[in-house]
């Protein structure tokens, strides 16, 4: 296990080089500079900026400055908004957008779970057929789609929910559920999938015949390995979700790291997106790695099969 774990963060390491690489030179690979908009900036401040953050010095030098920022983990300023670093914006942006990833996940995990357990036990019945037409729906609809009618029916026709910013645990409702519908809607499809077969296994039936009540033989002996295909896609849900804060913040004028992102993207801020995909992209590598880690906890198999091959 713990060659595993080393291959695994080499992986990692590997990884976050070629997605800094990629993203620094796709960047500077758009024609311009981001001085360019400013109309009333005179041609020589335009050269004294770009001299300031070493955009007037050879690619290959602006690259290796800014491999050494990501390995002190030092973004330097901000082009647009000099007065603020790139790191103080992820400190104030991180936390806002975490507790929303957090909850959504939490949301559609445990929902997505529970909707799947309860459609395998109903199989074929009512109950099954209406919680996979949620889950069909939850699939089908764009996060933003469903963030605009939640917008529309809740907040604005009946107004029970506020409409926008994140002060309040009522301000969480409508960009968790927007968020958490879709990954919920995928865990529920394979929760029931896997416990369908997973409750036709021998050791089931024994368990059954032993007289075990549902109740234990469901949560005991079957979620366990019903959840192993649900583990195995956390990592790209998690993804999902913390990608698609994006749009949801600026949908719902939350002040996360999505709002940096765009804006930077828009004004062409090239400290804050670097700063930002660097931050995301570290993220996302390690929830990937738990996940390999904890499929390896929840399957004892992968661990007889690595000591039989060696």
């Amino acid at each position: 296990m713990t060659g595993y774990i080393i291959k695994r963060l080499i992986a990692m390491v590997v990884t976050l080089w070629f997605i800094i690489t990629l993203t620094f030179f796709l960047m500077h690979s758009v024609p311009g500079s981001p001085f360019n908009e400013e109309r009333n900036t005179s041609e020589a401040v335009q050269r004294n900026l770009e001299k300031f953050y070493h955009l007037d010095e050879p690619l290959y030098v602006q690259y290796g400055m800014y491999l050494k920022s990501v390995v002190t983990f030092d973004f330097g300023p901000s082009i647009k908004k000099s007065s603020q670093t790139v790191n103080e914006m992820l400190g104030r942006g991180f936390p806002v957008s975490f507790e929303l990833g957090i909850v959504t996940l939490t949301v559609a995990v445990f929902s997505g779970i529970a909707l799947g357990i309860i459609a395998a036990l109903r199989h074929n019945g009512f109950i099954d057929y209406l919680a996979m037409t949620i889950a069909v729906l939850g699939i089908s609809v764009p996060n933003f789609v469903l963030a605009t009618l939640l917008i529309q029916q809740l907040a604005v026709n009946l107004a029970i929910l506020p409409v926008a910013t994140w002060s309040s645990p009522k301000h969480m409702i409508l960009p968790t559920l927007a968020l958490a519908t879709g990954p919920m809607a995928i865990i529920a499809r394979l929760t029931r999938s896997s416990m369908l077969e997973v409750l036709t296994q021998d050791y089931i039936k024994t368990a059954k015949a032993k007289g075990l009540s549902p109740v234990k033989i469901v949560f005991k002996h079957a979620l366990r390995n019903a959840l192993l295909p649900v583990v195995t896609v956390m990592g790209s849900l998690a993804a999902s979700i913390l990608t698609g804060t994006f749009v949801i913040e600026k949908i719902f004028a939350i002040p996360g790291m999505g709002k940096y992102f765009v804006e930077s993207i828009n004004t062409r801020d090239y400290p804050v997106i670097m700063g930002t995909t660097v931050f995301y992209s570290s993220i996302l590598i390690i929830m990937l790695f738990l996940v390999d880690i904890a499929y390896g906890v929840l399957d004892p198999r992968i661990k007889l099969h690595k000591k039989e091959a060696s």
